[in-house]
């Protein structure tokens, strides 16, 4: 199983490498295959995202006796509003310094999405009870994810994204599988830190995924997230 979660993160790592060759934001328009792209996360967030932080928010509440997470125990929902306050304002503080002379901005915007795949990569590695058409079905939505956040950055930064950007975005998530294969936590740390992804996965659904009128295409989106609901309520 060990080779098969390298082989998905690898999988994750090329796409962050090699999706400027997809060329899907060279048209005046948006392409339709980055509204499928958005549906499919969309669908991924509501079908399967939401109910896991729901069970995170259950686990939590029978916990007892972590120190440090006593006050959090039935809050999880709340960890994961702080995620995407979190990754909002970091946002919002990499376009404010983009607008500037200098680096800071694109720095901010890399390491907040360093942060971000690190911690998909760890969680393909944890749960170890994921079986292997979960991890394809998880992967797959990330892989999209990740097709659209990079359209996105490509748009902020040029040339400095393909240039260095993609690079370390890759790498990070290779990291975070690492750090998942080396590095232990219990189920309720696990159940924190996926509740504070999951603030940040919701941001960038509606930050970057529900595309502007003039730029969607409705029936692409609608048919990636009708299609992928599918898979996941019925695989």
């Amino acid at each position: 199983m060990i080779w098969f979660r390298f082989s998905m993160t690898f999988f994750l790592c090329f796409l962050h490498v090699f999706s400027y060759k997809l060329n899907l934001g060279k048209n005046k328009f948006r392409s339709p295959y980055l509204s499928i792209a958005g549906g499919v996360s969309v669908a991924y967030v509501f079908i399967h995202l939401l109910p896991e932080l729901g069970e995170g928010q259950e686990l939590l509440k029978h916990m007892s006796g972590h120190a440090g997470i006593n006050y959090l125990e039935h809050h999880a929902y709340i960890l994961s509003l702080i995620g995407l306050i979190t990754f909002f304002g970091l946002e919002k503080l990499a376009l404010s310094q983009s607008k500037k002379k200098g680096d800071l901005g694109f720095w901010i915007h890399i390491l907040s999405f360093s942060f971000f795949n690190a911690l998909i990569g760890y969680l393909i590695q944890h749960p170890d009870d994921k079986t292997v058409i979960s991890l394809l079905l998880y992967t797959l939505a990330m892989g999209l994810h990740f097709i659209v956040n990079d359209q996105g950055l490509r748009e902020h930064h040029k040339e400095k994204y393909d240039k260095i950007g993609r690079w370390i975005l890759s790498g990070s998530v290779f990291l975070g599988w690492l750090a998942g294969l080396l590095i232990k936590i219990d189920h309720a740390a696990l159940a924190l830190l996926f509740s504070f992804l999951s603030g940040g996965v919701i941001l960038n659904v509606l930050k970057e995924e529900l595309p502007s009128e003039s730029e969607s295409s409705f029936w692409a989106f609608a048919s990636g997230a009708a299609v992928y609901a599918v898979l996941l309520l019925f695989i």
